[in-house]
């Protein structure tokens, strides 16, 4: 596709884009500054963007796996809340920042082979998913990504780069567009989250 037609496309999407999506993008977006602020806000204001997109994509584009990847959100957001507003038994602090460990490593990107196995055998036999593979792609890395971060593990923000690369296209040809535009932002405020969140970290061992 030309530049051109791109161009056309995305205004045309945005023209036709419903108030309920831009509500539940400007809630998106605000979600993921408050993660990269390390802001409690960060899951408020993500069960609003959750919630929204779990009734579009069941209602309006079919993305199946994005659904309940939504719905998960959903509820690893209420867990993630009580973690980082709860206090340590030990030090009395809150959930600090960390570095997954090797094994720590294995285990996600085992979750994320199970999570990807299983979204995509369930798109492609039991529903009209017309892209299964890309939709249980995103879907995966995703529900790694949140995990992750309800663990304030550093490496929750490549998850996200990952989720986001993926969902660009992946919404785009759904004739989401706007919400394409959205994880295209959500895209930069990842990897500005990601350098932040190191740079905290580095001064913290310090």
């Amino acid at each position: 596709m030309a530049p051109e037609e791109v161009f056309v496309k995305l205004w045309a999407g945005m023209r036709a884009t419903s108030g309920w999506e831009f509500v539940a993008v400007a809630f998106g977006i605000a979600s993921v500054a408050f993660s990269r602020k390390q802001h409690i806000l960060v899951y408020p204001t993500g069960l609003v963007n959750t919630v929204l997109y779990t009734w579009f994509c069941l209602s309006w584009w079919g993305l199946y796996a994005e659904a309940s990847l939504n719905v998960y959100y959903t509820a690893m957001s209420i867990y993630g809340w009580w973690l980082w507003s709860r206090k340590n038994t030990d030090d009395g602090q809150r959930l600090r920042i960390t570095k997954s460990t090797r094994k720590e490593w294995l285990q996600a990107g085992l979750f994320f082979g199970v999570c990807y196995g299983v979204l995509w055998l369930v798109l492609a036999r039991f529903t009209n998913s017309t892209v299964p593979m890309a939709d249980a792609f995103a879907s995966a890395a995703a529900y790694t990504g949140m995990w992750l971060m309800a663990k304030k593990k550093l490496e929750h923000w490549l998850w996200w780069m990952l989720t986001n690369v993926a969902s660009v296209p992946l919404y785009f040809a759904k004739g989401a567009v706007f919400t394409s535009f959205q994880y295209l932002i959500f895209l930069v405020l990842a990897v500005a989250g990601y350098a932040e969140w190191k740079k905290t970290l580095k001064h913290a061992d310090a």
